[in-house]
């Protein structure tokens, strides 16, 4: 049985779409997509990656988006969907004396190949080598400036904000207000102050009415 018969097809798309990923990342153009997540484990703080924090984040979690970059990771998902398919429809053939219509094969394989990514990012995510030569301590993070994205900061109830670490880099953190009767609006600028644990608390750039920062 031939991968490039039609009923093959979503999987063979799949392994040409592996391999594309593959010369992409050899010729140096991988970070051009700007999708890798990165999370701090220890204090939750996330580099900024375009995901949204929220209930999906212990799905991506069973997944293993955000353990190995996300070129990686689509990378596995279409490797293992298409070794799937094409064992599934082989299979089909010999018992059934024909394979399964395609899109039904692709579903299943799409289904069977999201958990076994997520089985296999997770010793990935540990060997694969990472690149350090920019990370900072969420320390760090403190007497820096950023903006509220999402939500209204109020104590007791976190917004979600964006900051901006010494070398440029994004990174999203959930803030309160420093100040216990203030509230924080989305669009609001900031300066973080303290943190306790995961929680950063800031106080509002307008309320103090601080000078612009060198």
């Amino acid at each position: 049985m031939s991968i490039f018969e039609a009923h093959n097809m979503p999987f063979a798309a799949a392994f040409v779409l592996v391999l594309l990923l593959a010369l992409v990342q050899a010729i140096g153009l991988g970070d051009m997509f700007g999708g890798d997540a990165e999370v701090d484990p220890s204090t939750g703080v996330e580099v900024d990656s375009g995901m949204q924090p929220g209930a999906l984040d212990g799905i991506f979690t069973l997944l293993g988006i955000g353990r190995v970059p996300l070129t990686i990771w689509l990378a596995v998902f279409l490797f293992g969907f298409a070794a799937i398919g094409v064992s599934i429809q082989s299979l089909s053939d010999n018992l059934l004396g024909a394979p399964l219509y395609r899109w039904v094969a692709a579903i299943v394989a799409a289904a069977a190949a999201l958990p076994l990514t997520g089985m296999l990012a997770r010793p990935l995510g540990a060997i694969l080598p990472k690149d350090e030569t920019s990370a900072v301590s969420t320390d760090t993070l403190l007497g820096r400036r950023g903006t509220i994205t999402d939500g209204i900061a109020r104590r007791g109830s976190p917004a979600r904000a964006r900051v901006q670490d010494a070398h440029g880099q994004a990174h999203h953190v959930m803030v309160e207000p420093h100040e216990p009767s203030s509230e924080i609006y989305a669009g609001d600028e900031i300066l973080l102050v303290r943190r306790e644990g995961r929680q950063f608390y800031a106080t509002a750039l307008a309320e103090r009415r601080l000078s612009p920062q060198a």
